[in-house]
């Protein structure tokens, strides 16, 4: 449990468990109140990217904008679901019920989770993602629920990013649902809404 991170204990001690993955230069605190918005009876693991460009945390190295380190993200990658099991045995909740919430950064290491892990989450809702890595074979992930926010104008990533992810983890089994709002790389009330409506419907 050597990594910064905040939990909080949900209503049902085995129900849904929000893993929090922040964006570049964010903390553990960003995103607890998506959570709230999320589902406001789950347990809650946010945690803080080990890794930091120019002072800001992340959750693995890139060596520019757009270009990530593969050997980092591979490493942090297997570090996370290692830090997640370790979790799982300390606070006494379901591994089988982690479902990522993650923002640029964080949720392209939620999806790196995805692209390395069979079974490392139960569902996944990520803004603005990234592929995190092509030309790899994924796990099989039948019917595994992944909501994916997206930006029409995201200078950050690319509309073709979002559908080349979509298209990756659909074909290892998973049921995607895109949400595209006309704004660049900030994270909106409609998305947020748009995925809270999602996990309503799908847990």
């Amino acid at each position: 449990m050597n990594r910064k991170h905040i939990y909080k204990e949900g209503a049902n001690p085995s129900g849904n468990v929000l893993l929090l993955l922040h964006g570049t230069g964010g903390t553990e605190q960003d995103l607890l109140p998506l959570a709230e918005m999320i589902d406001s009876e789950a347990a809650v693991l946010s945690v803080r990217g080990t890794v930091t460009e120019n002072g800001m945390p992340r959750f693995f190295k890139r060596l520019q904008e757009g270009v990530f380190d593969i050997e980092d993200l591979v490493a942090r990658t297997e570090e996370l679901n290692q830090f997640l099991d370790e979790a799982a045995d300390h606070y006494g909740f379901d591994r089988k019920e982690v479902i990522a919430v993650g923002y640029s950064n964080g949720a392209n290491i939620a999806g790196s989770l995805l692209f390395h892990y069979e079974k490392a989450l139960k569902g996944a809702i990520l803004f603005h993602p990234m592929v995190p890595r092509r030309e790899i074979e994924l796990p099989e992930h039948p019917g595994l629920p992944v909501f994916i926010g997206a930006g029409e104008n995201d200078p950050i990533c690319p509309a073709k990013e979002t559908k080349d992810l979509k298209n990756l983890l659909e074909e290892a089994g998973a049921e995607v649902e895109e949400h595209w709002e006309q704004m660049g790389h900030q994270l909106t009330a409609n998305e947020v809404k748009a995925a809270s409506e999602w996990y309503k419907r799908t847990f």
